[in-house]
């Protein structure tokens, strides 16, 4: 049975072997990195406490899909950091240096919160249509709907990359708009303002995430209600737009 979703953005520096350090505590309330890290840590935790096993959803260049023997290496961004999606029973799988950098996030906040816990990740074209993106997010709701056990969803999805000049695609006008509104979508768990994400749009200010987040809308569209969200942070601290909450379908129990 789907029990709970969260939503965590996925930039590299939540690993702290990649910030130069290896402690990530994660308690730093002047740093904007701690804070973030912190966030997404106890979003995965709320997951874990909810969850027997988690489905990840998040966007790559094609529709890919990864199982719990998948492993990876955080390499390619500056340190050996290896992550799973499942326990290691006998023999590990050669970890992945080309893994997409969802899968490793979740494989990261997996090993950090819930190691025991199985995962499979889905990955979404980045130009599929909305329409397709919502009916992708119902069916899964109906599968896991099926299952005998307690199943989360961890959606992995960043915001626009253009709200500064110091952002990495520089800044673009049109980001800041669509960002609050993408903002004020999630944090009311809005399924019809997520809908409304126009794909060209997103795509030209580089919020990456569009497609999962309205996979997302889609796991709640049955629901006589919006899903009901309690969000842990939000904020542009690198220029990028950062979320992260934790949604329930409306009308459950609020308590996390």
């Amino acid at each position: 049975m789907f029990s709970i979703a969260a939503l965590v953005p996925s930039p590299p520096m939540l690993v702290p072997e990649l910030c130069g350090r290896v402690s990530g505590s994660g308690s730093d309330p002047d740093d904007p990195t701690s804070v973030l890290r912190a966030a997404a840590l106890d979003a995965a935790a709320n997951l874990a406490a909810r969850a027997d096993r988690w489905v990840v959803l998040g966007v790559d260049s094609h529709d890919r899909t990864y199982g719990p023997a998948t492993r990876g290496t955080f390499r390619g961004f500056g340190a050996d950091v290896v992550v799973g999606l499942g326990p290691v029973d006998g023999q590990p799988e050669p970890a992945d240096a080309q893994l997409p950098l969802p899968v490793l996030i979740a494989g990261w906040l997996r090993e950090r919160v819930a190691p025991r816990i199985p995962v499979h990740a889905r990955l979404f074209a980045a130009d599929t249509a909305p329409s397709d993106c919502m009916s992708a997010g119902a069916a899964l709701r109906a599968e896991l709907d099926g299952a005998s056990e307690s199943v989360g969803v961890l959606v992995v999805a960043d915001g626009a990359a253009t709200l500064t000049v110091q952002a990495p695609g520089y800044l673009d006008e049109r980001a800041l708009p669509l960002q609050q509104r993408l903002d004020a979508a999630l944090a009311s768990g809005s399924r019809a303002g997520l809908a409304a994400l126009e794909p060209d749009l997103c795509a030209a200010v580089l919020l990456d995430g569009r497609a999962a987040h309205q996979v997302m809308g889609g796991l709640f569209a049955a629901d006589a209600a919006d899903p009901r969200v309690r969000t842990l942070y939000r904020g542009a601290p690198f220029g990028v737009g950062y979320d992260v909450s934790v949604w329930q379908p409306g009308g459950q129990d609020g308590d996390q």
